[in-house]
This record gives structure tokens, C-alpha cells and sequence, in this order.
């Protein structure tokens, strides 16, 4: 297959039509519930902050203003400054909750459903394949220790990508690229929530998920950032958690496990 995005976004898509499988459909329907009850659960909490930072700018400013030693005729009427400043909050704040709606979303979500789309991936796999999932076995304590340390290893290189961007973001004319890497953070992460589940059912780590995602970085970018597009239109977000997992199978299948397995 091609190393591009456009094959990436490709398998997302796939990913509606293989939940119509009679063999899969049963597998999708709590996996969705989560998506829905979670989804909505941030939107409202994500128009509760809108609402808190917009409270909170409109009583600050005039405190700001009279700090201003300038002259009362360099000083705009408050009321026309608070309806220019609306438009420019508007879209800062709904840029800013967004993210951290999809950042929530992504890792919680995935975490509270992480056993069923587990079952979501392998059942889209056999379809593919028709060959049953053989995870390794391991001893009860290494399974403890696996699902215990997991979730710490992920924010660490997270939030070590995250200090990075955060470095580049305040350096003078390097920080013109800075909107540029924190699109392709969230697309990688994006990718990484959803491709490590069909992967994790053959006994991957997330180090070892990351190196073998980085052979086809152009195929799973594309793949992130349809994923992260579709969760921005209304209604159709709701169905973005089974379909990610069901097409990340599939990208899997075609693309990675071949040459592994």
C-alpha cells in the first residue's frame, strides 16, 4: 500500500462500513454508548468554561483599563471594546475548548472502553483475516503491572511532547511553525489512541506501537487527521470512537501486521 494520507483517511472510512458487519454490530453498541454518554458529558462542560472565562474577561477588563496611565481619549468606549472583543474570544475560546475536549476525550474515552474495543478489534480483525487473535499469555501479576503501568508511560511521553511544543511555541521565529506541530501532536496522538488497540491484542507495547507506526508516519497521520476532522461535525462525532477502532484495524491489517506477522 502507498505511504500517504489520503490511504490513511481511507481507512477510517472503511471503518462505517465494516460496523455494519453482522458479525461486528453486536460488539459496537457499547463502545458507542460511551462515546455518546462522554462526548456530550464535554461539550456541555466545554460550554460551562465558555461561559466562566467569558464572565471572568468581561469583569477583569475594565480593571486592566484603569491600570492604562493613557489619556481618556486614547481609550475606547468599554461597551463597543467588550463587542469587538467578543468576536476574537469567540473564536479563542472554542478553539481552546475543543482541543481539550478532544484531548479528554480521546484518552478518557479510550481508557473507560479500552476492554470493549478490544473485543470491537479483534472481531473486525477475524472478519478481515478469518483467522482467530492469539494474544501472548503472561503471569496475572505481569497482567497487573501491564494495565497499572500503561496509562503512566502514555502521559509521560505525552506530556514530554507537550513541554517540547511548549518550548518551541515561546522561541522567536521558530514559534511561526508552533500551530503547525501542535496540529501534527494531536493527529500523532490521535493515531496512537486508536491504532494501539488492534495492536495491544497481539501483545505490542507502546514503545515497540510507536516504532512500527513510524514506517508508515504518512498513512497514520492521514488517519489521525481524518479522525480528528470527523469529530468536529455534529452527530456524525458520536459514531467516531468503534469507527476509529474498526478502521485502525483495518490499517493494521493491510499495513503493518504483514510484515510482522
Amino acid at each position: 500500500m502507498s505511504n500517504s494520507p489520503l490511504t490513511g483517511s481511507l481507512y477510517f472510512f472503511k471503518g462505517f462500513t465494516l460496523l455494519t458487519k453482522p458479525n461486528i454490530r453486536q460488539r459496537v453498541l457499547i463502545p458507542l454508548l460511551i462515546n455518546v454518554i462522554l462526548l456530550t458529558a464535554l461539550i456541555y462542560l466545554g460550554w460551562l468554561q465558555y461561559e466562566i472565562l467569558f464572565d471572568l474577561f468581561t469583569k477583569q477588563l475594565p480593571n486592566w483599563l484603569s491600570e492604562l496611565d493613557l489619556p481618556k481619549n486614547l481609550l475606547p468606549d468599554f461597551k463597543e471594546l467588550i463587542v469587538a472583543a467578543e468576536g476574537f474570544l469567540w473564536i479563542f475560546i472554542i478553539i481552546i475548548t475543543l482541543i481539550l475536549i478532544f484531548l479528554i476525550f480521546t484518552i478518557v474515552g479510550n481508557l473507560i472502553s479500552g476492554p470493549f474495543n478490544a473485543l470491537l478489534a479483534e472481531a473486525v480483525e477475524i472478519h478481515l483475516t478469518g483467522k482467530s487473535v492469539h494474544s501472548p499469555s503472561q503471569p496475572w501479576y505481569g497482567f497487573l503491572i501491564g494495565i497499572s503501568w500503561k496509562p503512566i508511560e502514555k502521559l509521560l511521553y505525552y506530556f514530554s511532547l507537550i513541554i517540547m511544543l511548549l518550548i518551541v511555541s515561546v522561541i522567536p521565529i521558530i514559534n511561526y511553525i508552533a500551530p503547525l506541530l501542535w496540529l501534527l501532536f494531536i493527529t500523532w496522538l490521535v493515531s496512537l489512541e486508536y491504532t494501539e488497540v488492534p495492536m495491544e491484542n497481539h501483545g505490542y507495547n507502546m514503545p515497540t506501537i510507536r516504532y512500527i507506526l513510524t514506517k508508515k508516519r504518512m498513512v497514520v497521520l492521514g488517519f489521525g487527521l481524518t479522525t480528528l476532522l470527523v469529530m468536529f461535525i455534529p452527530l456524525v462525532n458520536f459514531l467516531v470512537m468503534p469507527v476509529a477502532v474498526a478502521g485502525a484495524t483495518c490499517m493494521w491489517v493491510s499495513e503493518s501486521a504483514p510484515s510482522i506477522i
